[in-house]
């Protein structure tokens, strides 16, 4: 029997601590006695109240808590990535870490994890949106922006929130077997491994640009010409500019250089449409400015490592998924 804990701080977000318990709950089902897991609540106070507003009773908190445990899981929340340190959480996950076997966070749990020293020089992931935060705040840590999960020795983490699912799913493949693995996420009708990371989540095109600067009147004029030749000439005329003086002055701004905005710009307009229209791939990829479906594909799978006909079975808006059944066990796999 191996012992789980989720870590709780005040304003946790309830789903990283129900999604993996849930998925170790239910593997318990299906090993033999004995072999399952010990499900218990590690607090910084005998009860956290959850960001959606739900109270969560704790099994221990730091004063108790102990460190006899096989896995250690920190669980994250929206204003984790703003929270003070906390020095005595610190200090207990420094102690895991040197005792458990493998200990980690779910979703921005990562910042608990940094503030504790415990990123350095490790290979890690978080969600997509606070990656820029994590990276400012634990320089040292080497991010892997499109990983679901991520391993580094003794330590796992993962993406956003649902990823922690995906992350509870991989270690009770790694302690099962993937059979039994499978058969959780087909019971919690989730996929036993996502196609494709967790870019096919993040929208690259922000609106926080002031109206009239450069990059509000570029992005507004790439937006309404897709399918036309949007070279870098051009987009310099636009804005009254020489090309050099363009590409320099768009790069300081926008942190890309115009080719790579005007590509994700396609790219973002791509996935709206298959998120919201049934329209066929080919007419998707000339809309946006592919110039064939061939080339939306081979921009989809190196960019998201999925094709646009499984992102949109993923992401299309009045999709109703369906159980998965023994003729799609191959692709959960």
């Amino acid at each position: 029997m191996k012992t789980v804990a989720l870590v709780l701080v005040p304003g946790v977000q309830s789903l990283d601590v129900s999604g993996p318990m849930d998925v170790f709950a239910e593997a318990n089902d299906y090993v033999k006695p004995g072999a399952g897991y010990k499900l218990v609540t590690v607090g910084t106070a005998p009860s956290i109240r959850a960001s959606n507003g739900q109270l969560l009773g704790t099994d221990f908190d730091l004063s108790n808590a102990g460190i006899d445990y096989d896995v250690v899981l920190a669980a994250g929340g929206p204003k984790i990535p703003k929270d003070e340190n906390d020095p005595a959480l610190s200090a207990w996950l420094n102690a895991v870490a040197k005792s458990v076997p493998r200990y980690g966070s779910i979703c921005n749990g990562a910042f608990l994890l940094g503030r504790a020293g415990l990123l350095d020089d490790k290979n890690v992931t978080t969600h997509w949106s606070d990656i820029a935060q994590l990276n400012q705040q634990f320089p040292m840590a080497r991010i892997q922006e499109d990983r679901i999960h991520m391993r580094d020795g003794g330590l796992i983490t993962s993406a956003g929130v649902t990823a922690g699912i995906d992350l509870a799913l991989a270690l009770v493949a790694e302690d099962h077997g993937p059979a039994i693995s499978l058969t959780v996420a087909k019971r919690l009708l989730v996929v036993a491994q996502r196609q494709g990371g967790q870019s096919q989540f993040s929208p690259y095109l922000q609106s926080s640009a002031a109206p009239e600067s450069l990059a509000s009147r570029v992005q507004s004029f790439v937006m309404n010409h897709l399918a036309d030749n949007l070279s870098v000439e051009l987009l310099a005329d636009v804005v009254c500019m020489s090309s050099r003086h363009f590409s320099r002055q768009f790069a300081k701004e926008v942190g890309v250089p115009p080719a790579e905005f005007v590509q994700r710009a396609r790219i973002d307009a791509a996935r709206n449409l298959l998120e919201g229209t049934d329209l066929a791939v080919k007419t998707v990829a000339y809309r946006c400015g592919f110039g064939s479906a061939a080339r939306l594909r081979l921009v989809f799978s190196q960019r998201f490592g999925v094709t646009p006909n499984q992102y949109r079975d993923s992401f299309h808006m009045n999709r109703v998924p369906s159980p998965p059944s023994a003729a799609r066990a191959k692709l959960l796999l």
